[in-house]
């Protein structure tokens, strides 16, 4: 059984297309880790209302913008004019210029509305939530800007992607041709020298047994480094996925120009399926997530499970 959260902090557990999102409430400030998709927005935007009431959300934290984690950020401060954001440094330059293919949106073929930010989270530094602070972590890897946070008198910790409760988030930089697995595996222990009681995940449910959580995730990053080939493959097939979850369904043709106008589909194709053409890719892609039970072909039209 896992610990009970913090006073104050309320999780929302969501699908696989948005983020959890993590609202902790204070007698000072309110604030709010991570937003979701965009297409979840409307729904993010209720249920901080759903608790909030009428008092305002006044800060808002993103522990890396992938469009996942930040895809609501814009409709938050739409709603909550007076909201503060906080964003990771490490994209602070491109998201003031709102460069799409660096903060890699256009790349994955993923959407995220322009938002802003007026504070950034520096590692090493801690941050005042609720009337406890919270230690700022770097956690490269998933993304190489990725931060957690961790509150050290209850132990709870905000892992984002770094770790889930049986693995973590696909390694993007790995499928640039740039290292990155060394640094998953320096946050996983950098994760267990914290020795949280309860991990809050960026997707799935928070979970306590963490030490068996980093025995699957340290498994999962053995096998991708003696076989990188197998992680490009996953990747492939999770940006399928989420734009399966975004879109609920669509035609072949339609993902075929999709894979077809997403670089990132394009540079795994070249690394994994160079003797395939696209519609082989995606062929082949298709396929095994059909027989894993993934999603469901009818004729031409393709629908998520």
């Amino acid at each position: 059984m896992n610990p009970a959260l913090p006073i104050g902090m309320h999780v929302f557990e969501r699908g696989w297309l948005s983020s959890n999102n993590v609202l902790i409430m204070g007698e000072e400030n309110t604030a709010l880790i991570d937003s979701g998709y965009c297409t979840h927005s409307e729904q993010t935007v209720a249920l901080v209302h759903s608790v909030l009431g009428d008092r305002p959300l006044d800060l808002l934290i993103n522990t890396h913008l992938h469009s996942d984690h930040c895809g609501g950020n814009a409709a938050l401060q739409e709603h909550y004019p007076a909201l503060q954001t906080r964003i990771p440094p490490g994209n602070a330059d491109e998201v003031k210029c709102w460069d799409e293919d660096a903060l890699t949106y256009k790349t994955t073929g993923q959407q995220c509305p322009k938002f802003v930010f007026e504070g950034l989270l520096t590692p090493g530094e801690t941050l005042s939530l609720g009337g406890c602070f919270w230690q700022i972590h770097a956690a490269a890897g998933h993304d190489p800007h990725s931060i957690l946070l961790f509150e050290p008198h209850s132990r709870v910790l905000i892992s984002a992607d770094a770790l889930w409760q049986e693995g973590f988030g696909v390694v993007f930089p790995e499928l640039e041709g740039v290292s990155a697995f060394p640094e998953v595996g320096a946050t996983l222990d950098l994760i267990e020298t914290l020795e949280p009681k309860l991990v809050i995940p960026g997707h799935g449910r928070p979970f306590s047994d963490y030490r068996k959580s980093l025995g699957i995730a340290r498994s999962r990053l053995n096998y991708f480094i003696d076989h990188p080939a197998k992680h490009q493959q996953y990747a492939a097939k999770v940006l399928i996925k989420f734009k399966l979850l975004e879109l609920q369904s669509c035609t072949f043709e339609y993902l075929l120009n999709w894979v077809a106008t997403t670089p990132y589909m394009e540079l795994l194709r070249q690394e994994q399926y160079p003797q395939l053409d696209t519609l082989g890719m995606v062929e082949s892609l298709v396929g095994d997530l059909v027989r894993s039970g993934a999603v469901k072909r009818d004729s031409d039209q393709i629908r998520r499970k």
